[in-house]
């Protein structure tokens, strides 16, 4: 890949690295940090690449590979404190908070569960589906399965299993 093609690349798939990066990285700096590791990680993978997988997948693998090796080298990530997620703007200002606080929750429910299940919950919410996810991590299609099972399990407990929105 030429150096356009790269750049075109983190690009697209910013928004996403940038996901993946908060689910690991609490603290705006390190969450910094790990962001431009991950695009120097890709910018040293993405030249590898050849087309045997999706690009999308090859760039979650990178990416979730470099954030797995930063949480080993930055354990301490795992206790940052989050930055406050936007609000929707057409929600009223009681709402905005309301919306905030639960979206808070849970990425901080997110983080704080075992990388066994916080890996699957990260790439599903990304879109993935189970067996992509499967192919990602290296797992059977059933293993992830029961990991994201757990996980929500883990999720709902945590946050209070709140289905009506009270």
């Amino acid at each position: 890949m030429t150096r356009p093609q790269i750049e075109e690349v983190l690009e697209t798939y910013g928004p996403m690295l940038a996901r993946i990066a908060a689910s690991y990285a609490g603290e705006p700096a390190r969450r910094d940090d790990l962001l431009q590791d991950i695009s120097i990680a890709l910018w040293r993978a993405l030249p590898q690449w050849r087309g045997e997988s999706a690009l999308r997948s090859f760039v979650a693998r990178v990416a979730n590979n470099r954030a797995i090796n930063h949480l080993a080298a930055n354990r301490a990530a795992l206790d940052a404190p989050l930055d406050p997620d936007l609000a929707d703007p057409e929600a009223d200002p009681l709402q905005q908070v309301q919306i905030g606080q639960r979206r808070q929750g849970l990425v901080e429910a997110v983080r704080g569960l075992p990388l066994a299940f916080r890996q699957p919950v990260v790439l599903a919410l990304e879109g993935f589906t189970q067996k992509e996810i499967a192919e990602l991590l290296g797992l059977a299609e059933n293993t992830v399965a029961q990991r994201l099972s757990r996980a929500r399990r883990r999720l709902r407990a945590q946050m209070g299993d709140d289905r009506d929105g009270n």
